[in-house]
């Protein structure tokens, strides 16, 4: 169990740009989701804690499911995109498979709220939820796949079968890391994980590599 924080409802205050009025309503909505879950959240509740009345919020959100995907759709990007960059932050296969794992990691360490909201959902039985927490998986494990295809010549299937396994060590993994209160640091456990990572799909020589004589 995570210790759950109260937060105070924000000021009332005077007109603000429609996205600016956006972020602030989803910063609330996905305070008050990570404190109650889904079912016991409230639309009062997240137009108190935003500061607004409900017909505002009823203006930017039709109902409380709209407003949670909406706040899914954000974090899923976020993970998603992250993962693209660290493919593309380097050639080095190793340092790939590391920077890949420490995004998940990361997340978990500066993100907690979203993080739960992505991988522990408590609405994952609603088939628009259960659609953007798989797009999470296979679009990251999908970008994995394409680097390991091209650089063990291994067929897609048998790419995405580990890329999917990669994904999923990740996420569990850093899921483990939180709740057991982050007992060793973040590098220490993405050092630990990156390296049984490595040494699995280390196995697969990259096809410009020659063969043993």
């Amino acid at each position: 169990m995570t210790e759950t924080t109260t937060t105070a409802p924000r000021p009332r205050g005077g007109r603000l740009p429609r996205s600016a009025r956006r972020a602030q309503l989803l910063e609330a909505a996905r305070e008050i989701f990570v404190d109650n879950g889904y079912h016991a959240a409230a639309m009062d509740d997240i137009a108190e804690r935003a500061g607004v009345s409900k017909p505002v919020l009823y203006q930017h959100f039709p109902g409380k499911l709209e407003l949670y995907l909406a706040l899914l759709d954000a974090a899923c990007d976020t993970v998603v995109d992250a993962v693209r960059e660290a493919l593309a932050s380097t050639e080095d296969n190793k340092a790939r498979v590391q920077a890949t794992i420490d995004v998940f990691y990361s997340y978990v360490a500066s993100d907690q709220a979203a993080f739960r909201l992505v991988f522990e959902s408590d609405i994952t039985n609603d088939p628009e939820v259960r659609r953007r927490v798989d797009r999470v998986n296979s679009e990251t494990a999908s970008a994995i796949a394409v680097v390991i295809h091209e650089d063990t010549a291994l067929p897609e299937v048998a790419a995405e079968l580990l890329a999917m396994s990669l994904v999923g060590m990740a996420h569990v993994g850093a899921r483990y890391w939180l709740d057991q209160g982050s007992a060793m640091t973040k590098e220490q456990a993405v050092a630990m994980v990156s390296t049984l990572s490595w040494r699995g799909i280390g196995g697969f020589p990259r096809t410009d590599e020659p063969e043993d004589a």
